[in-house]
């Protein structure tokens, strides 16, 4: 149990920091990296799986799904913040 939360945690921050670093160009930090990583790992998974299209198994397919979603997440966040 502990190992899976550690998983989730690793793969969250890799994927929370490749998609700032394709979205915005610079990190969010550690904090800000697991929780939009992994958050983005739900919306990627459920957006890639309406759309039909699988990234892979294992690893780097978890880490390149949630980096999508983690992409989908700061553009809206964007969206949202410009408003204000």
């Amino acid at each position: 149990m502990e190992t899976e939360i550690i998983v989730i945690i690793i793969i969250g921050a890799v994927a929370g920091w490749l998609g700032s670093l394709i979205y915005r160009g610079s990190g969010l930090g550690l904090l800000g990296n697991i929780v939009v990583g992994v958050i983005g790992s739900f919306v990627g998974y459920w957006l890639l799986g309406k759309l039909g299209i699988d990234l892979g198994t294992g690893w780097i397919g978890a880490i390149l799904t949630g980096a999508v979603g983690a992409i989908v997440i700061l553009l809206l966040f964007n969206l949202i913040a410009r408003k204000r």
